[in-house]
């Protein structure tokens, strides 16, 4: 018999049907973190930290619509070697499967392109994909948002009561404004995020935690990210001033100096100027209010308010 041409060798990985499962995706994050009173700054503690509860919910509904559908469920995170006893954990209540993205400090696009990449790759045809409606560590809920997207999937976020009616069909609740809900019926393949009060998840058998290991969760390299911080796009607010105690014998009075409610103010104008002389009237005008050194050179005084009636420019209070 003659060997077989490389040139017609076919991947085996191009052939393998894609396995169908209930995908959860969780994030390994600070529960409760150590806040400096001093600064403000956040030091993370790994004894401290975690799967949040609606990480945690999450899983316990994929494990509910993976008995539903007949499939495993496959448990994804993206982050680093410390989130490894959490999924641990995880694979001992019933994940078939744990796969970690091996990267951190990640946005949350680049999270949802890292999962889906991860996704497939490893084969994984996604029957519904949950997480939880946001991280513990102050995260704006945008994952799941973004995952949809990178899936081409439908999806529902912040639900609070979740069921299925027939296979491949969902019927869910979600959290309004107003304390209002709103029921919708979702067909899967979607992508819905729970809150924590959804489920509580399952504990975990003894034998299956011992039987657990680490050595079972799937590493994939996540490459090295660079968090770039977009541009501000919230109106320039100028920094808070000192200014002197208010003077006053009774509440009243400090409440009233505080106020200036009986300081007399100049009535707002409108002016029309050319660029450069309307540039200089905002730094004159930022002078008397004392945002600005009204020791510049060029300084020329504001213009009076009858120097035009109308403008398109924005007023100038006094």
């Amino acid at each position: 018999m003659s060997a077989p041409d490389p040139s017609t060798t076919v991947d085996p990985s191009t052939t393998v049907r894609p396995t169908r499962a209930v995908v959860a995706c969780v994030k390994f994050t600070t529960i409760l973190p150590e806040v400096d009173p001093l600064d403000g700054g956040v030091d993370p503690d790994v004894r401290r930290a975690g799967l949040s509860e609606s990480d945690l919910a999450a899983v316990e509904v994929a494990l509910r619509l993976g008995v539903d559908h007949g499939v495993p469920v496959v448990a994804v995170s993206v982050g680093g070697a410390d989130a490894d006893p959490s999924l641990v954990e995880l694979l001992a209540t019933g994940v078939a499967r744990a796969v970690r993205v091996d990267t951190e400090g990640a946005p949350s696009a680049t999270v949802a392109g890292l999962i889906a990449s991860a996704l497939h790759d490893r084969r994984i045809d996604a029957v519904a994909v949950v997480c939880g409606d946001y991280s513990s560590d102050g995260g704006s809920g945008s994952v799941p948002a973004f995952l949809a997207h990178e899936l081409g999937m439908a999806q529902a976020l912040g639900l609070i009561e979740i069921e299925v009616e027939v296979p491949g069909s969902l019927r869910v609740v979600r959290r309004l404004d107003g304390a209002r809900r709103e029921v919708v019926s979702l067909q899967l393949p979607a992508v819905v995020s729970v809150e924590g009060g959804v489920a509580d998840l399952r504990r975990a058998p003894l034998a299956a935690l011992l039987a657990a290991r680490p050595g079972d969760i799937e590493v994939v390299p996540g490459g090295s990210t660079v968090h770039l911080e977009p541009a501000r796009q919230r109106p320039w607010r100028p920094r808070s001033r000192v200014v002197p105690a208010p003077q006053g014998e009774h509440a009243l009075d400090r409440i009233v100096a505080l106020t200036g409610a009986l300081v007399e103010r100049t009535p707002p104008r409108t002016i029309e100027l050319p660029p450069a002389e309307a540039a200089q009237a905002i730094l004159d005008q930022l002078a008397v209010w004392g945002y600005v050194d009204d020791e510049r050179p060029g300084t020329t005084d504001a213009p009076t308010p009858d120097a035009v009636e109308r403008s398109d420019t924005p007023p100038l209070l006094g």
